[in-house]
Formats: structure tokens, C-alpha cells, sequence
């Protein structure tokens, strides 16, 4: 049995997404040209732009497409500096010890280029100190930016009394919204932010897009330049298919979101229960209750979380031990031992991240198989 349990990391194509996207292979024209072909390619991608500002409730001239959420995560890190490459320059930057690594290493670049920077902690479960957030900000803090929800640990932040904390000092906010959306309702306008990320494959979609909702973009200096594409902040010829599909994406979500979500939390769950229950010296990471609905982080005392995923993967399985962007590394994670764990607790654990193909018999399956694995390695040891 093929079981895949990471959709944190990336989510399967949609077979909608999928059959959209088929049929508009043949959609070669460039939208800036003034032809027939290229006009149906700039309709297309206009229309995935009103349905993904529907979507997220916000105008369509606040939508900016992307190549990723990553792209778009460092266009307004880098956008909102007036120079951020000026060496000595004293603007200030707050975030928080657990952002995306396209966060981290962004802020921790501009760090290196002069600008100062303050990594907010969090608590044993992951979530931001709003009162040190108060502490923080400072008369040069030009931006915040704390993520809506952990990849890892699946936490969830209270965006909306830091969005009011910044706000009262004037200073912009950005979250990153890349695991949250499609997974727990999302009000731009309740939450308040000036700026919000979105990937099109964390979302059944296709790679290569990615959303930034600007609340006001002409305060975005862009990161690619050469012409007028996406309000003159994204220089390049669109990719029409992807933002063809990332649009039926959308719609589905819009269709499916609730229901699949409910099911989701369900399995999660069963899967999460039945880990603690039956595999002894186990520790859950995150958030019990404020955290996505299809996001268990464990740690699995004295067994490596990287040797439990290979013994898991032949069996079919497929996790992850943390950022799908940092899995490269051979470092524990950083995000749980921002949480205030020990180094072993944070190399020895798993994320199981699940999505809209699982299914109570894979459930059944992990849990059949994850606790003989986890007791060979540790005999192992």
C-alpha cells in the first residue's frame, strides 16, 4: 500500500486542476501581446486572478502572481526596503524563530546587508509572544512578519492581536499564509495584514505559482525587473498554465474545503492517538488544540526521525522530518528546538502531514507498521 503522508511538503495535482490544465496546453500566446492568442491568455489568467481575489476576499488589483510562495514571501521582505542591499542600513525587521526557511534565510540576509533583526520567541507549543512583540518594535521597525501557521508543527498564531500591536506603531504586517490557506478559514480583512502569501501546490495546485495579496503594492519595490507584468513588480512572461490551474484550484477548494478538512481532522486524529498510544517514550510537538487539522509532529525518543522516514518509505510511507526546503540538511530541525527541546528530542522527530487522498485503511496501515519500525531502529541504537 502507497501511502503519502507529507502534503505540508506538497499536494498532489487536483484531478480537475489536472484535466484543466491538459486541455490548456494548447494556450501558447503571450498575454502582453495584442493578438487573439495572446488576449485569451491574458483572460485566463485575469480570471484566476478574480477567482483567487474572490476567494480571499480582496480586489483583484491587490492579487500579484508569482513563480512561488517563497518568491513571493521574499518580495515583500526585500520589497519594503528602500535599499536592501546598502550596507550599514539601520531599518529594522521583526519575525518570529520559526518562520519558513524563505523567510529565515531572507531576514537572516538582510541582517548581513545592515539591516537590524529580531527573532521573536515562541513557547513550548509554538506560538509568539504577543507582549514581547510590544517590547520589540522599535522606532526603525519597518516590518513584522510572523506566519499564520508552523509547516512543521502545524501551530497557528494569533495573527490578528499582532496585526493590532503593529499596527498601533504604524509598522506593516506580513504573514505567511502558505500552510493555512485551504486548511482553516482565512479573513484577510479580520486579520488586518498588509501583506499575505499563498502557494499554488500546498493547495492541490500546480508548482510554480505562487500569490502575494498586497493590501497596497506600489509600497513594493519589485525583485524582477523588465517590464510591466504584475504591476510593474514581476518582470517576465506569466506561466499561463500554472495560474490556469492554481484558478481551478481555487474553485475546488471553495467546493470541497469544509468536508475535507472535517475528514482530514478525523484521521489525524485516529493517526496521532494511536502513535502515543501504542509506541512507548513519544512526544508530541506543537500546539494539542491551535494547529491545522492534518498536522501531528512526534518525536520518537532515541531513534533518528530521518532513519524512522527511510525504514518508513519502504514500506510505502511517505513523511517527512521537517521543512520540505531544509530536508537536505543534516541538522535537527530548528523550529522545534525553538520550541525549547533538546537537540535529540528535535532530531528524532516526524511530521505526518495529511491530505485529501487519505483514508482510515492507510491509517490503519501506518499504525500497523510505524511501531515495529520504530522498535527495530531502537534496538538498533
Amino acid at each position: 500500500m502507497k501511502v503519502y503522508l507529507d502534503h505540508n511538503a506538497t499536494t498532489p495535482i487536483h484531478p480537475k486542476v489536472k484535466e484543466a490544465m491538459i486541455q490548456a496546453l494548447d494556450i501558447y500566446g503571450n498575454p502582453s501581446s495584442s493578438y487573439t492568442l495572446g488576449r485569451q491568455s491574458h483572460y485566463l489568467i485575469e480570471e484566476s486572478r478574480s477567482k483567487t481575489a474572490q476567494f480571499l476576499d480582496v480586489e483583484s488589483k491587490q492579487v500579484i502572481f508569482t513563480a512561488s510562495g517563497s518568491e513571493a514571501n521574499n518580495m515583500v521582505l526585500k520589497g519594503l526596503f528602500t535599499n536592501p542591499y546598502e550596507v550599514n542600513r539601520k531599518d529594522h525587521l521583526i519575525i518570529s524563530s520559526i518562520e519558513h526557511p524563505s523567510v529565515m534565510t531572507c531576514a537572516k540576509s538582510l541582517r548581513d546587508r545592515g539591516i537590524d533583526l529580531t527573532l521573536l520567541s515562541v513557547d513550548s507549543y509554538g506560538r509568539v509572544d504577543l507582549e514581547e512583540l510590544k517590547t520589540a518594535i522599535q522606532p526603525n521597525t519597518r516590518l513584522v512578519s510572523i506566519m499564520l501557521a508552523n509547516n512543521e508543527i502545524g501551530t497557528i498564531q494569533p495573527i490578528k492581536e499582532a496585526v493590532q500591536i503593529a499596527h498601533e506603531q504604524n509598522i506593516p504586517f506580513h504573514t505567511d499564509a502558505i500552510q493555512a490557506i485551504g486548511k482553516i478559514p482565512v479573513d484577510i480583512k479580520d486579520l488586518g495584514v498588509d501583506y499575505l502569501t499563498v502557494s499554488g501546490h500546498k493547495l492541490y495546485g500546480p508548482k510554480g505559482v505562487g500569490v502575494l495579496y498586497a493590501k497596497r503594492p506600489k509600497k513594493l519595490l519589485p525583485l524582477i525587473e523588465g517590464g510591466p507584468h504584475e504591476l510593474g513588480l514581476r518582470a517576465g512572461t506569466e506561466n499561463t498554465l500554472a495560474i490556469i490551474g492554481l484558478g481551478v484550484a481555487i474553485d475546488c477548494l471553495q467546493q470541497e474545503m469544509d468536508e475535507n478538512n472535517q475528514r482530514v481532522s478525523r484521521l489525524r486524529r485516529r493517526l496521532e492517538e494511536g502513535i502515543l498510544k501504542t509506541i512507548p517514550n513519544t512526544s508530541l510537538n506543537g500546539h494539542p488544540d491551535q494547529r491545522l487539522p492534518g498536522t501531528v509532529n512526534i518525536s520518537f525518543n532515541d531513534v533518528e526521525g530521518k532513519a524512522i522516514l527511510l525504514k518508513l518509505d519502504m514500506k510505502g510511507i511517505s513523511v517527512s522530518t521537517g521543512s520540505a526546503c531544509s530536508s537536505h540538511l543534516s541538522d535537527p530541525s530548528y523550529v522545534i528546538q525553538a520550541l525549547g527541546y533538546s537537540y535529540e528530542r528535535a532530531y528524532s522527530s516526524v511530521r505526518f502531514s495529511l491530505g485529501w487522498g487519505n483514508t482510515d485503511d492507510q491509517i490503519d496501515y501506518v499504525l500497523n507498521k510505524l511501531p515495529q519500525v520504530v522498535s527495530d531502529l531502537r534496538k538498533l541504537t
